[in-house]
Formats: structure tokens, sequence, C-alpha cells
């Protein structure tokens, strides 16, 4: 309640503050142009290109340039982990967005502005993203932000989390709100330990913090690359020795020195007695980059600018390249001899010096690595750097070592292994996203505007609902036939028609004769009951789309109708079926079944867990005691597969839960006898669309095959395409560079005649999959002995099947 009334004040607060926040970004704006560009993306308005984005998404916040890079090995390795997976990365600063979108270009599926910490704009974006799990880099502790993604389900973690010497007495003010705060993450990965305790101290729960280490110390030096033209002109100038000095930084008080003028000094004092030596110059910050020129320019020096560069220009030595650039600092440090990280002269608080370190590189640091301090620390234990206490002494350090190459060497030596003894931090990050993908089930709210006008709604749906369940078991029937069912809890697919005929091959091979009973959705004929051998080629007219699967298939006879009683006594008279197939069978009541089969879709597994039209459900979760057997669909790895059996085991004890996965087998060409492989478009750019209940699972499938389509288009599930669509979408892939269209089984049945034509000059495939199913002989096992234990027990018969009652009917 406390906390309620504490949120309720925040943004009370945020309505009165909003005119300055416009004024704030109107300011920013003016100042630099650069700020209007995607600046919907801070209220939360992403591109139209993420709407294909599954359910399942990891969301990364990575605030500015520092943070970008220490994610990236995380990054690589999620993506390596789950290759069907969307990853988005947002950050707050230009530099951090810039850099965001060129190195992790390939790696991500999204880079955007984070948005501004009001419920709406991150509401959009959850609602577009559909994360599982978000992590949130280093320090950002945004209210608002931490209690959307819990209100969603998804799981939130702090990776990397740092709280600063600097910001520990500003958040200290605000303890009694931040422990609000910070009770949603599930778990909050300290960089050190100090860090650890502050969190802490700050009203975290001891049993969710953990200090996991550095992101930083996981650094591949064999990903870094130095930019081509910059080895043009390093080649071409031939230097004796490289000094780099790094992320220098303006004074930030009185007596502090400016960096970039205590770097510029100690290369003219060293360039007296090293003709040969090359000093790579980074500034920190952009801003500065024209100001370092300047002063470049006035101490007389040969030097160039890196965004000048064309490749061909000759250095004169000694000489200076200034890096007026972003993100090209790891690629700098393997060809350096010595290092001097900025930020340690003025009081700043130090910066990064694992990246050197992982290059073998002797470095110098100033006092100031407050920042850093266990691993300032241990480096000066360790041997790992050379600590100077002044401005004034950082030429004669560079000197020494520069012409001392064993005490640089040993130097160097020791700060890879200090280094290297401290990795493991992006291990740790990734079990913890592991974890959370595994056990948070995330689900969608709806609306304050959708709640209020659909809740009354909904308890019709359920008055309704209710009184067809009672009406229709007052008056169940049963079939001679054993009958199956297989059903779900919500409306749309969860994968039932792909099991169903997985299911019926099996029967077949058992020696069964199979048939399946479905109603025919948006069939076109009067004919109440539609009884078709397996493999008869019928107009979709009279069957509806996905009895042409079942019927395409040739594995099962097929009964068409609503009334599945009626057209089951007709299947049983015409073509003698030993059992049947009821698909989507767990709310038709008036059958009575022998197994349910209950279809969970680990995509979207209970369908926001309301009922219909405020969720998706089309009754109770609590219908789920009836289920017999449980398959979770769709579990393809990172899909919440404990936290869904969880959920399941609150309603049902007993039913077995099996796992199963959608595997894509080959593209098959309309209109032409051609097949490819699963990966056989993957030189080829694609446009991709359906008209699934859950379209996700074929945006899924493409991502885990590699392919990331130009466009996406969605339609209604069944939805009938009209020759005026396909040449639209045949029109506005081609315009996006895309050379084939492709669609699913099910939409094939949908598609006008001619379709490819209509699609050309683009190609038009389909993709055939399969289905995978964890330990399937126990499953098999399962149906088969629950069905004769039941069947036996309906007939009267004993467990040797001995009948129980004289005169039983057989």
């Amino acid at each position: 309640m406390l906390r309620n009334l504490i949120y309720l004040l925040y943004r009370l607060l945020q309505v009165i503050a909003f005119p300055l926040l416009v004024v704030y970004l109107l300011a920013r704006g003016l100042r630099e142009k650069r700020y209007f560009r995607r600046i919907w993306e801070r209220f939360g308005f992403l591109p139209h290109a993420y709407q294909g984005t599954a359910p399942g998404a990891i969301w990364l916040h990575a605030v500015s340039v520092g943070e970008v890079l220490s994610s990236v090995q995380l990054l690589a390795r999620l993506r390596a982990e789950h290759p069907s997976r969307r990853l988005f990365v947002s950050s707050t600063t230009l530099a951090g967005r810039a850099l965001a979108a060129g190195k992790l270009a390939g790696l991500v599926d999204g880079v955007f502005y984070a948005p501004v910490d009001y419920c709406c704009a991150i509401r959009r974006v959850l609602r577009r993203l559909r994360p599982s799990v978000v992590v949130v880099m280093e320090t950002e502790i945004w209210p608002n932000w931490y209690r959307e993604v819990k209100r969603t389900g998804a799981g939130l973690l702090v990776a990397n989390g740092r709280i600063s010497d600097k910001a520990l007495p500003r958040y200290d003010r605000f303890r009694w709100f931040l422990r609000h705060v910070l009770s949603w993450p599930d778990k909050i990965l300290a960089q050190s330990e100090a860090s650890a305790s502050r969190y802490v101290r700050l009203g975290a729960a001891p049993a969710i913090v953990e200090n996991a280490g550095n992101l930083k110390y996981d650094f591949d030096p064999d990903a870094a690359r130095t930019p081509p033209v910059i080895s043009r002109v390093i080649e071409r100038a031939a230097p004796d020795e490289i000094w780099i000095a790094a992320s220098t930084m303006p004074p930030a008080g009185a007596g502090d020195p400016d960096e970039d003028d205590v770097v510029i000094e100690a290369f003219q004092q060293l360039s007296a007695r090293r003709p040969g030596l090359l000093l790579l110059h980074v500034p920190r910050r952009p801003n500065r980059f024209d100001e370092a020129a300047e002063k470049l320019a006035a101490a007389g020096v040969s030097w160039l600018r890196r965004s000048e560069l064309q490749g061909g220009e000759k250095l004169a030595l000694p000489g200076v390249l200034l890096m007026d650039s972003i993100g090209e600092l790891s690629g700098l440090f393997g060809l350096g001899d010595v290092v001097f990280m900025g930020g340690t002269l003025a009081h700043r608080g130090g910066h990064n010096i694992l990246e050197p370190a992982y290059f073998r590189k002797a470095i110098v640091i100033g006092p100031h690595m407050e920042n850093f301090p266990e691993i300032a620390a241990e480096f000066r234990r360790g041997g790992g750097v050379v600590e100077i206490r002044e401005a004034a002494e950082l030429a004669g350090a560079v000197q020494d070592l520069l012409a001392d190459s064993k005490r640089r060497g040993e130097t160097g030596a020791a700060a890879l292994a200090l280094a290297e003894a401290r990795g493991g931090a992006a291990e740790t990050a990734l079990a913890g996203i592991r974890h959370l993908s595994g056990v948070s089930v995330a689900e969608l709210p709806p609306t304050t505007l959708a709640y209020l006008f659909l809740l009354p709604l909904t308890w019709l749906w359920a008055v309704g609902t209710a009184w067809k369940k009672s009406a229709a078991m007052r008056n169940r029937r049963r079939l001679r036939t054993p009958v199956i069912s297989v059903g779900g809890i919500g409306m749309g697919g969860a994968g039932k028609t792909p099991f169903t005929l997985h299911l019926a091959r099996n029967l077949k091979e058992q020696g069964e004769s199979p048939a399946i009973l479905t109603r025919g959705y948006r069939r076109r004929v009067p004919e109440k009951s539609t009884v078709l051998p397996a493999g008869t080629l019928a107009r979709i007219t009279l069957t509806g789309d996905e009895a042409q699967l079942f019927l395409r298939a040739g594995v099962a006879d097929v009964g068409i109708g609503a009334d599945r009683f009626a057209t089951g006594k007709a299947l049983e008279e015409r073509l003698h079926p030993s059992v049947m197939l009821l698909d989507d069978g767990f709310q038709h009541w008036r059958l009575k079944r022998d197994l349910d089969i209950v279809l969970i879709d680990a995509l979207e597994p209970f369908t926001r867990g309301a009922l219909f039209p405020l969720g998706r459900l089309r009754e109770p979760m609590e219908a789920l005691r009836r289920a017999d057997l449980f398959l979770i669909t769709r579990a393809e790895p990172g899909a919440p597969l404990l936290g869904i059996e969880r959920r399941l085991r609150e309603h049902n004890l007993e039913a077995p839960i099996f796992r199963s996965s959608v595997t894509p087998s080959r593209w098959i060409s309309v209109g032409e006898a051609k097949a490819l492989t699963a990966k056989g478009l993957a030189d080829r750019p694609m446009a991709a669309f359906c008209g699934l209940a859950n379209p996700a699972s074929f945006w899924r499938s493409l991502a885990g095959l590699g392919y990331r389509p130009t466009n996406y288009w969605s339609f209604r599930d069944h939805h009938h395409y009209k020759p005026q669509e396909v040449k639209r979408m045949a029109a506005e892939a081609r315009a996006a560079g895309a050379e084939v269209l492709v669609t699913t089984e099910k939409d094939l049945m949908n598609l006008p005649s001619r379709a490819a034509d209509l699609a050309a000059p683009l190609e038009l495939f389909w993709l055939e999959i399969g289905l995978k199913i964890v330990n399937e002989e126990d499953l098999l096992e399962f149906i088969r002995e629950n069905l004769a234990e039941r069947v036996d027990r309906r007939r009267g018969r004993g467990p040797n099947g001995s009948p129980r009652y004289p005169g039983e009917a057989s």
C-alpha cells in the first residue's frame, strides 16, 4: 500500500514536471540538431520494422558508450546461444546510440533511444518488443521502468551494476524511495563488492544482490579490429614506438589539470628525445575533439585528424594522430607500446584499464581511480600499472617504459594475468538471463482504457461460457470409437494442427486406422457433415483450410462439421476408424472423449491470463484440471518452460507435461516443382507474410534459420488472400530489396489461384515444418496405456480385458 502511494506521488510529480522535460528536450535539440532525430523513440514510438517481434525478446539497456562496449561480449554470446530470439539495445546518449548502431550491426535486431521514465512511453516499448527479459546495465535506476517491466511478468536483471562514490550521496538522500524501486529486480549483478554492498544499503534485498565481477573483464582482444585507413597511415609513417593517450578528460574542478594539455606537453618533451614517436591522442568526449585539434595546431607539432584520413596521408614523425571518432579505441590498443589512461589525473574517477591490459600493454594511470577501486587496488598490488601522482610526472613515466623494454614487458604481462584472473562476469550474466528466460512468463497487461471498457464484457463472456458448458454437459454423447481430444485453453494457434497430424501418423504406424474430426472453420457449404477418405482432393470451400492440411497429409480420414458427434457417427458408418482425433476439442463439451490433450504455446502460454475480450482465454484457468496430458509447443531455447510448468501445476498436479518444438524442413516453391533446404534461401533477401493466430511462431522460425525479412505482414487467422493483396506485398517487398516472398503451408491453402504469377518477379515459397517431441516414446506410451485403460473401463472390462458385467456392449 505504501509503495503504491509513493508511486502515485512520483507520477503526480512527473505530470507537473512534464513541461520542464519538453523544454529540456527542445534545448538539447537546438544546441545539437542530431538530438531531434528519432526523438519520438524517447516517447516509446519505435520503428515500424519492429512489428515482427515475437514474444520472448531480450531488451538490453546500455546508457552510453561505455555500457555499449561492456555489453558486446554478452550480446555475442546471447546471439550464439539464442539465434532465433530477437535482441534489442536501447541507449540514452547520442554517442551511445551511434556506437551501438555501428558496433552491434548484425548482432542485434534493433537499436533505439531509451524511453523517458513515463508509464505510457515504457508501455509502448514493452508492447512492441514483447520482451521476456530486460537487462539494465550499470547505474540506471528508473522507478516506472522497473515496475512496468515486472507488471508484464518479464524478468528484470541489473547487469554490471555500479554505484559510484559520486552517485552514492545523491542516492542516499532518496533511500526511502529507492528501497521500493529496488524491490522490483529479480537479480542485481554488481561489478564489485563495494557496489554490491551499496545496493543493499539503498534497500535491495541481500538475496538478490551478487558480486559477479565486471563485464569489462571479459573483453575479447581478438574481436577488436583496427580500421584499415588508420593501419595504412601508421604503416606509411613507420613509427619506432607508439604511445596511446586514451580517454583524456577536461578538469572536473578548480586545481584539476586539463589532460589534453598535459598529454600534448608530455609529447613535446618526449619527441625531443624520441624522433620516431607516434602519439595516438584519444579525447573521451566528442565535444572536445575540435578543442583538442586547436591545441595541437597551437603547439606546432606534426598531426593529422582521424576524421579527415583517406589512407594515403604521410604523417611526419614525431607526430600525433588525433582520434576524433567514437568506438575505435579498442582496435588501437594492440598497436601501442605504452598506454596512458585518462580520467585519472583530473578528478574524474578513472576509466577502464582492462582493455589495454588484455593486450598486454604497460599502463600509466594517475591517482584517481575511484570508479574502479577494486580493479585499481589489484593492479597496484600486482604490478599491472605504473601510477603517477601528478601531471608533471607523465612524460617521465612514459619515457622510462619506452626506454626499458624488459620493464614494459613485465608490467604488461602482470596486467594481462590480472585481467584474465577476473573473467567470468559475462557467463554469470548469461546464466542469469537464461534462468529468468525459463521462469518468467511475460504477458502484456491490458491498458487502463481496455480494462475499463472490456471488463464488463469479460463478465458476460464468463457467464455465457458457464451456461453453454452446463447445457452441453447435460447432453453429452459418446461415440463407439475411442476419442482423443487435442485442444487448448486460449484463442489462437498453439500448434494443434501440426500435432494432430503428427499424432495421426504415429497412430497409423502402430497399426491404427485414425480419423480426424474437425469443425471446418470458414468452409462455405451448407452441408452439415462431410466425410472424406485420407488423401482426397477437395475444394477448400468444402473443407476449410485446416482440413485441407489433414487431407493433403494422407494419413487419416477426415470428418468435417460443427456437430462433431453427428460427423463422428458418419465416419464410423462409412470408414470404420479405430481411433478419432478431435481437433480443437477442449471446449467441445458435447462430445465425450477418452483422453484430453491440452497444448500450451510457449510463446503466449496463457494469453494474458484473462478471459476474452480482456485476455484471450476461452475459459478460466481452472479448466486445466480436466487435462490428461499437457504438451508445451514451440518450446525453443529461451522459452519460459519452468515458469509455464509451475503455472500448470497450480491447476493440475497429475497430468504429465511434455515439450515439443518446430523443425523447419524445406522450402517449397508455389507453382513450381522446386524444393530447397531450410537454409536454401540464405543468400536471397526475403519478405514474409502469414495469416496465423500466432504469427510470432513463423517469425521465430525464420529468425532461427538466420533470416531477417525486409518486410513482415500479419493477417487475421484463416485469412483468404485477394489477388491485389499479393500484388501489393510483392511490390512493397521488391521496393525493399527482397527477391523472394515466403509464407506458411496453412496460408498456401488460402492463396488465390496463380499466386506465383501475382507475386512475380519475386519467387513465392512456403515453409514445410515438422515436429520434434522431447521423450516422444514416453508420450505415445502414456496415450496408448491411458486410452486402453479408459476404453476398457467404459466398456466395463477389468484390467486383463475380461468383461466386468454380463452382456456388455462391444
